[in-house]
């Protein structure tokens, strides 16, 4: 898994028929170096001024292969670390990474070469996991709730559950019985992260610190919640820079660069608390998971806003760091059985949706 926070390459190994039997295996991050993320930060920029159809440019070309080629480095490291050969595996879960995602015009776009990953690794690989779905008319996003459905029955949560992601994109799924819903929140890490980055170089805000030393702008966040996303009903999805405005427009208002952290933290915690707005009834047990849980100036803000009884996922037992990572394990089972990776409450597409692409290892692990 490479997310929207652009940080690296989640791997993992999950012991999985698809459906009901799900046995996480050890994780490890892989992290970009600064040139890596340099060139899927490039590879966003171009792809956000692109028409549909439009010629690829060499550059997002390149940028897949070098991210391909750091997937292949990140199975590598995992094999290692568990003691298993190639052979030992049945099947990798390519999510790539998105760079551009506008369902509303039946388009997503998640850059990754499978047939280079599974020619590298020389293991079956399942990738564009998106697309049927948005040729359905879904919106392709979020797909991890069928994964969070199964692993919140496992755990025994007191229903309903509300699992949240805080990646670059901030997701929940609403769980209860047999129905389960979704949708993107909206910014999670990625303006905090961009902002820092902007500033100061460093790839993100450690725990919030710098967020913490600043003044939220409350007359700043009263307008940012008035956007007309968050009355939106669900399934709803978003680009990771859809709200890439704000930034820009906290620069021509001269806000200060640790007002700016601490204003667009708790901007992401309120957007994440507004969700329950959508959801069918109030929410008994609440599990984050994510990169955006170690951010604890975030944490402290979402526990205000919502006034929830949350958990870490660790606290579940999950492990919140490879978290994504098994769950598109988990999917890549499904998109080989032909099982649904999406439902109407999901994503919004007419009936449950199968999708992924699968690709043959040329050679023998």
């Amino acid at each position: 898994m490479s997310g929207t926070s652009l940080d690296g390459v989640d791997a993992a190994l999950l012991d999985t028929d698809g459906e009901d039997v799900v046995r996480p295996g050890p994780s490890l991050t892989v992290p970009y170096d600064a040139a890596i993320r340099a060139q899927l930060r490039d590879a966003l920029e171009t792809a956000l001024g692109m028409a549909q159809g439009a010629p690829v440019p060499q550059s997002i070309w390149d940028a897949e292969r070098v991210l391909t080629e750091a997937h292949a480095q990140a199975v590598k490291a995992l094999l290692e670390k568990s003691g298993l050969a190639a052979g030992d595996i049945d099947l990798i879960g390519f999510h790539g990474q998105t760079i551009l995602h506008r369902p509303e015009q039946g388009w997503t776009w998640q850059i990754g070469d499978g047939a280079l990953l599974a020619k590298l690794t020389g293991i079956d690989v399942v990738n564009d996991f998106r697309s049927a779905d948005v040729a359905a008319g879904g919106q392709g996003a979020p797909l991890m709730p069928l994964y969070h459905a199964v692993m919140s029955r496992a755990a025994g949560l007191a229903e309903p559950v509300v699992v949240v992601n805080i990646g670059g994109v901030a997701q929940v799924t609403y769980i209860k019985d047999d129905y389960v819903s979704a949708f993107d929140t909206g910014p999670g890490n990625a303006l905090i992260d961009d902002w820092v980055f902007d500033h100061t170089g460093l790839p993100i805000d450690v725990n919030g610190a710098l967020a913490r030393s600043g003044k939220i702008d409350l007359g700043l966040l009263s307008r940012l919640a008035e956007d007309d996303f968050f009355d939106r009903v669900p399934p709803k999805s978003l680009d990771r820079m859809e709200f890439d405005f704000i930034p820009k427009m906290m620069r021509s208002e001269r806000l200060s660069f640790f007002d700016g952290a601490a204003t667009l933290t708790d901007f992401t915690a309120l957007a994440i608390a507004k969700a329950q707005n959508h959801f069918p009834s109030k929410a008994e047990t609440w599990v984050i998971s994510g990169g955006g849980r170690h951010n604890g100036f975030l944490m402290e803000r979402l526990k205000e806003r919502t006034k929830a009884y949350m958990l870490d996922a660790e606290d579940v037992a999950w492990d919140g760091d490879g978290f994504e990572a098994h769950g598109f394990a988990y999917l890549a089972v499904r998109s080989r059985k032909g099982l649904p990776l999406s439902l109407p409450t999901t994503t919004g597409v007419k009936a449950p949706m199968t999708g992924g692409r699968i690709w043959k290892a040329s050679c023998p692990g």
